[in-house]
This record gives C-alpha cells, sequence and structure tokens, in this order.
C-alpha cells in the first residue's frame, strides 16, 4: 500500500507524460537529484545526475535497459505505486536513423546471379543496417604482378539497432582458386560463416563484430584477405559500393620488380560498363598510386594499370 498522493502528482501518475510525473514526485518528495542517485546505486543501478535531470525536463526519454531498470528503482526510491512510472513510457520507440541509399550487390559484381545465390546462403539482408564512414584499403602487388594480400581499416555507422556483422565480399580474378583464400579478421571483429563459389571465384564473408550497435553507433573494424594466384598478371582492382560513403581511400603498393607502365583510376556504373569518370595516376617514390573519393554514392571505383 501507498500513502494518499497530493492531488497534483495523482493527476501527473495518471495522465502523464512520464517527464511531468517524475518531476512533481521528485518535488512531491522532497528529494534532491544527487540523493536519489544514491538510494539507486544502493539498490545496484548506477544512473548519472545528467539523465535524471534531462529525464525530468522530457529533454531525453528512458529508452535503454539500463534505463528503464532504473525507472522501476526510481518508483522505489519515490515511493509509487509499482509501474506508475514505466507505464508512461509506452512501448520502446524503434530506434532509426537515415541510411544511405542501397543497390543490390548483383549490380555491382558479375554475375548477377551467382552474387543472388551466394548471399541466398547467408539469408543476407539488401540492406545491412551499416554505412561506410570511411575505408582505407591497401592491396599489395607481388613480384608475380598478381594482388597478394588486401587490407582494410573500415569506420561504420549503424542506421538500425541490433546490428552485430559486417559481410565483405570477394571476388579473385578470373583462374584463381577461391578455396586458397585466406579471410584476416584483424581488429574489433572475429570470423562468422565464410560461403564460397568455386565457379566465379566470389567469397562471402560475415565478420562478427565484438558488440552489438544500436542505431547511431559506430565501429572500427580491421580485416583482410590473403589472395590465392592466379594463371595472369592482375591488372586491377575495383571496389563496388551497394550504399554510400562518406570517404573511400584506395592505395596500391607494386613489388619493386613489378612495376606498370601506366596506371590510372575510373568509375563504373555497372560492371563491364563505361567509365563515366577517369584520371591518370603517377607512381610516387614508394612504388604507390592512390585515389580518394569523398561523398561517395553507390557505384565502382578503381585503378587499373599496364605492364607493357
Amino acid at each position: 500500500m501507498h500513502r494518499s498522493e497530493p492531488p497534483d502528482l495523482a493527476a501527473a501518475l495518471r495522465t502523464g507524460p512520464f517527464h511531468l510525473a517524475l518531476r512533481t514526485a521528485i518535488t512531491a518528495r522532497g528529494l534532491a537529484l544527487h540523493r536519489i542517485r544514491r538510494h539507486l546505486a544502493l539498490r545496484g543501478v548506477n544512473i548519472g545526475l545528467t539523465s535524471l535531470s534531462y529525464w525530468q525536463q522530457g529533454r531525453r526519454r528512458p529508452e535503454r535497459p539500463e534505463s528503464l531498470r532504473a525507472v522501476a528503482a526510481l518508483e522505489d526510491v519515490l515511493d509509487l505505486p509499482e509501474h506508475s512510472l514505466t507505464r508512461l513510457l509506452g512501448p520502446r520507440r524503434a530506434t532509426t536513423t537515415v541510411g544511405p541509399p542501397v543497390r543490390p550487390y548483383r549490380d555491382l559484381i558479375s554475375p548477377a546471379t551467382a552474387v543472388d545465390h551466394l548471399l541466398a546462403t547467408l539469408a543476407s539482408p539488401r540492406d545491412t543496417g551499416l554505412h561506410t564512414i570511411t575505408h582505407i584499403e591497401r592491396v599489395r602487388i607481388g613480384p608475380d604482378r598478381q594482388v597478394t594480400r588486401r587490407d582494410s581499416q573500415h569506420a561504420l555507422r549503424a542506421h538500425r539497432d541490433g546490428i552485430d556483422r559486417y559481410l565483405a565480399l570477394y571476388q579473385g580474378d578470373p583462374g584463381s582458386d577461391i578455396s586458397l583464400v585466406g579471410v584476416r579478421a584483424e581488429e574489433n571483429c572475429r570470423p562468422g560463416r565464410i560461403r564460397r563459389d568455386h565457379a566465379h571465384h566470389l567469397l562471402a564473408a560475415e565478420l562478427l563484430l565484438d558488440r552489438r550497435l544500436r542505431a547511431g553507433d559506430t565501429h572500427l573494424l580491421g580485416y583482410g584477405f590473403d589472395d590465392a594466384p592466379s594463371p595472369d598478371p592482375s591488372c586491377e582492382y575495383v571496389r563496388g559500393f551497394n550504399s554510400g560513403a562518406g570517404q573511400y581511400v584506395l592505395q596500391i603498393t607494386f613489388h619493386p620488380t613489378a612495376l606498370p607502365v601506366r596506371c590510372h583510376r575510373f568509375a563504373l556504373h555497372s560492371p563491364g560498363g563505361a567509365p563515366y569518370e577517369t584520371e591518370e595516376l603517377t607512381l610516387d617514390g614508394h612504388r604507390c598510386v592512390h585515389l580518394v573519393a569523398t561523398a561517395v554514392r553507390p557505384c565502382i571505383l578503381g585503378i587499373r594499370w599496364d605492364w607493357e
């Protein structure tokens, strides 16, 4: 049984909104926020003074599980009927942020039917819930003129709740053995399911994050691929973007005994299409060429080089 509440508190608990009921209860009990915080801590609930202040002002709303536990404990601290505050919150609101436009992966990798089949084995959604803030990719060309290693540093942001994995797609050069390609999960992730299409040199790898992201959360991960040799020299590297990206940096490093005679960057709308953007690149003193792209829209970016 609870004491008879003052009329203003009884009305606030009956009709809400939550912040008004909380503020009225705090005033009626004559407790300062720092004392409320101490009482919550004694009940095993740690909540900041700023959060308490924002809740009673209506500037923020308790949403996270730990915040909802704090509200239940507040009912005890303020000697209120059970669920009198929590019911005013109603069902938890879905938290989303607006993600960039998304194109299906089949628009970026050929053949499209092979991509569809590979992703179907993972039940992968078209929109993975992540978009790129910054992606820095380094590709190494070995003495046999073949891609030997790819390394990525990837900063991502979630645009919906519950994201716990990143999907990395790989396509080897014609004639390469996809079964020999190694997947490296190096920073803030670990390898999940890996699927391979031997006929079309395709690989899809899940990289499991070390935490479950909420909408708006960012995550930095490092990963890479160790390439399998192909019969012919490599002559290009491409990266497809099925959604927009803040910034993409690609660097190609050539072995001292395998230097190209010409390099250029390009952009395509789809595989095999005519470039809508191209620019010649010059090797620097470290045998590297690179491109930097900002405000990237869904497309294919890459660097090509000639050996003769």
